[in-house]
């Protein structure tokens, strides 16, 4: 997975991660809702990606 992401993707994948963190030292109701929001957007991109490429005939690539 790690290889997929690139440099670019696992720069933004920390900040997202130091971001959730940071909120967290203040308020963890708020930093649990946050990354329930962010891993939910995550997973209907996914879905989304998916069902273009399956339309286009590459539905196995994700």
């Amino acid at each position: 997975m790690i290889k997929r992401l690139g440099a670019a993707g696992i720069v933004g994948l920390l900040a997202l991660l130091g971001g959730i963190v940071l909120i967290a030292t203040q308020n963890l109701l708020i930093a649990g809702g946050l990354a329930l929001i962010v891993a939910g957007l995550g997973l209907v991109v996914r879905s989304l990606i998916q069902s273009v490429m399956g339309s286009m005939g590459m539905g196995g690539m994700l």
